[in-house]
């Protein structure tokens, strides 16, 4: 069979390791991924020209698109590549709007009365938006309505010093149509902890994979600008140090009736959906969906997958999913980034990667915003690897990934703290103060 994986990303990356043994595998990618370029026949291309990555796939005769990100979704690949007669794992346009539209996510909840919303409302006006904001009490979280790569969301007491700061913020993501849209949501700021479940989808039916815990944070310790992510970590069972049986069922029928409203109120959805959501005292409540793997998010699941990729796909496109299988193991990814993101001066820049000594020590590596050229790997203004591992727990896998980060050389740095003990214990403790 053959697979085109369209994205040039570490989540793509992980999307191509995860299928490389079972099929002739195509890659369609921006940037020369140094990961996916060796275990794939690939084109390099903007990824949102559907109707190139259309013209590419066809003169390959591809059986099956996985879409990894979210743009060339907005666009329409999978509408465009359907046409053709090219099954796709990923949503098309309209479905794909739970992600790319915000507005109409919130509103699908509302119509369709699925419970874990929370207050938020939509403006394309300063004046309405100013009068709000001065009724509404509690915090809030300002957010472009369409597309920023995760870069977009600004929040009362974490990047804004009050509501007054968010009415600028928030003029300031309309006049510029920020995302797309000259238009701005405010939504309370939810008090918790987060956490993302992931799961396949055939359009009826839903596999979640295990919970991970992604820290958007530029700085340990949870400090500095929101990033696109900077690691994650994923425990045994499948649930999370802080995350109970119960919450987590909760969260994935959210998902589940999400999927149903959107089969109702646009169509089928076929794909990846992830459901990134607040843990509170009432339970888990939805922040945001995307139409796709996560990044980091997908790394620490992928590997952990035991039902073969090719045959999950197989059944996202014939709409009979059944459950999938992972190992019960920990894991835990870091991502290595240029000094100073997300602000850098060391884009271009060339980094040495000991992949032989990281793969010795039973960790991964996937490469991300990153490009070769003439065998070196160049760094961009984005992150660069991801550094998978594995273990029986979540501090075994995390003490491998750290000392795999070591033979990563150049103007970069990590978050040593992602998946230690001190960080998680300062999460359950958090749980455990809010649901006194």
């Amino acid at each position: 069979m053959k697979v085109l994986v369209v994205g040039t990303g570490a989540r793509e990356h992980v999307i191509c390791n995860t299928l490389k043994d079972d099929v002739e595998l195509f890659s369609y990618m921006s940037n020369i991924n140094p990961g996916i370029s060796r275990i794939s026949e690939f084109k390099q291309g903007n990824e949102s020209e559907v109707d190139k990555v259309a013209e590419f796939a066809k003169e390959k005769n591809i059986d099956i698109a996985f879409i990894g990100p979210e743009a060339p979704l907005g666009k329409g690949i999978v509408d465009k590549l359907e046409k053709e007669g090219i099954s796709c794992v990923g949503p098309n346009k309209n479905a794909a709007k739970i992600e790319t539209d915000k507005s109409f996510m919130r509103k699908l909840f509302e119509d369709y009365n699925i419970e874990g919303s929370l207050v938020y409302k939509v403006f394309d006006n300063y004046d309405d938006l100013s009068a709000f904001l001065d009724d509404f009490d509690n915090d809030v979280v300002v957010k472009p309505v369409g597309l920023t790569g995760g870069k977009g969301v600004k929040i009362v007491g974490d990047h804004l010093k009050n509501n007054e700061e968010a009415k600028i913020y928030a003029k300031e993501v309309m006049d510029n149509k920020m995302g797309g849209f000259s238009q701005v949501i405010i939504e309370e700021r939810l008090i918790g902890e987060e956490f993302t479940i992931q799961a396949f989808c055939d359009g009826e039916n839903l596999s979640p994979m295990p919970a991970a815990q992604d820290h958007p944070h530029a700085f340990e310790g949870d400090k500095g600008a929101i990033t696109g992510g900077m690691g994650s970590y994923s425990d045994k069972g499948g649930l999370l140090p802080f995350l109970s049986q119960e919450n987590h069922d909760k969260a994935v029928q959210i998902m589940q009736k999400t999927l149903k409203a959107i089969s109702k109120e646009k169509s089928p959805y076929k794909g990846i959906l992830y459901g990134q959501f607040m843990l509170c005292s009432d339970g888990p409540r939805l922040i945001e969906y995307n139409a796709r793997f996560g990044d980091p998010e997908a790394m620490n699941v992928l590997p952990l997958l035991k039902t073969p990729m090719v045959d999950i796909c197989k059944k996202i496109v014939d709409g009979n999913l059944t459950n999938v299988e992972f190992e019960d193991q920990a894991s835990v990814c870091k991502y290595i980034v240029p000094d100073g993101y997300p602000e850098t001066e060391h884009s271009g820049e060339i980094i040495e990667v000991d992949e032989e000594a990281i793969n010795k020590l039973g960790a991964q590596v996937f490469y991300a915003a990153v490009n070769q050229k003439d065998n070196n790997i160049h760094l961009s203004g984005s992150r660069a690897l991801g550094i998978v591992a594995k273990g029986k727990t979540i501090s075994e896998a995390e003490a491998i990934a750290e000392e795999a980060c070591q033979f990563v050389k150049g103007n970069v740095y990590h978050r040593s703290d992602v998946g230690t003990d001190k960080l998680v214990q300062e999460r359950v403790k958090h749980m455990e103060e809010i649901l006194k």
